[in-house]
């Protein structure tokens, strides 16, 4: 079988037209591709379609990346599938690489990842620059080789979480099915900008609170998933009483700003000690 017949790409699309149109420029035109629109953006279908026949856009309600990931992965045909971010610079000619690194492992794996240039080590953990392939609690769910198989026996990617931590969770899932993830430093990559295009500062202020509630939800989310109610809320009550001092200190200085984005947080977190679900949506 061509290794070109072994892979899918996935996109998940919101208010990312632009980027989405630059990236499947580069696609080969052998490899089979899913998008799944979720700004109803009817327009960008029809552009995509007509012009690239291996390329199937799906309009789809926006109920987050484990939900539009799920739903394409019940349409993918081929062994494994790639879920890629349309911000990434990728060089498509590294799917080869990723599906050696997939036979090396006998695809016991939950997913493989490549190596991430100019990004914050601190906060985004990689495995040492001289291993060509090492073990990593987590792949970045902006760049995902996975098998399909293993996927479906993991259970895909929890629908609870609407953005963020899903797929922390996915490879934490696989990890204890004896499923590790891994990230190979023969295959890089590196991120430009945003998905999703923002129009003017009081857009960018929304979406910077809508991404501060949803982070702390799922965070607060995953760790009672993984490590009990009572243990997470013992955890997570300094973040809460750090985050009432910083609204009540921005409230009396009146920076608007500030308080805004701690009061998001303060409702992310509170809805997800609540057991609430995650509602909020742009």
């Amino acid at each position: 079988m061509k290794k070109d017949n072994q892979v899918s790409i996935v996109l998940i699309a919101y208010k990312s037209e632009k980027k989405i149109n630059k990236f499947v420029k580069k696609i080969p035109k052998k490899i089979k591709t899913i998008i799944v629109e979720n700004s109803y953006n009817e327009k960008l279908k029809k552009k995509i379609e007509k012009k690239y026949k291996n390329i199937k856009v799906n309009i789809k309600k926006n109920n987050g990346v484990s939900s539009s990931l799920n739903f394409a992965t019940k349409k993918i045909k081929t062994k494994y599938f790639l879920q890629i971010s349309p911000d990434i610079i990728f060089n498509h000619k590294d799917i080869d690489k990723f599906i050696n690194v997939a036979k090396k492992l006998n695809n016991k794996f939950s997913a493989i990842g490549p190596r991430f240039l100019n990004v914050n080590n601190k906060s985004h953990r990689q495995i040492n620059t001289n291993l060509d392939i090492g073990e990593i609690n987590s792949i970045h769910g902006s760049c995902m080789f996975i098998n399909k198989k293993n996927y479906i026996k993991i259970g895909g990617f929890d629908e609870n979480f609407f953005l963020y931590f899903e797929e922390t969770d996915y490879c934490k899932r696989g990890k204890n099915l004896n499923l590790k993830s891994y990230q190979t430093n023969t295959i890089k990559v590196s991120q430009k900008g945003r998905t999703i295009a923002i129009d003017g500062k009081k857009e960018k202020q929304k979406i910077s609170n809508l991404l501060a509630w949803h982070y702390i939800w799922s965070e607060f989310y995953f760790h009672k998933k993984h490590n009990g109610y009572i243990i997470s809320l013992l955890f997570f009550l300094p973040l809460l009483i750090r985050t009432l001092i910083k609204i009540s200190i921005n409230n009396i200085l009146n920076n608007e700003k500030n308080l805004k984005k701690y009061t998001y947080r303060l409702k992310g977190l509170l809805a997800s000690i609540k057991g609430q679900k995650s509602h909020l949506r742009p």
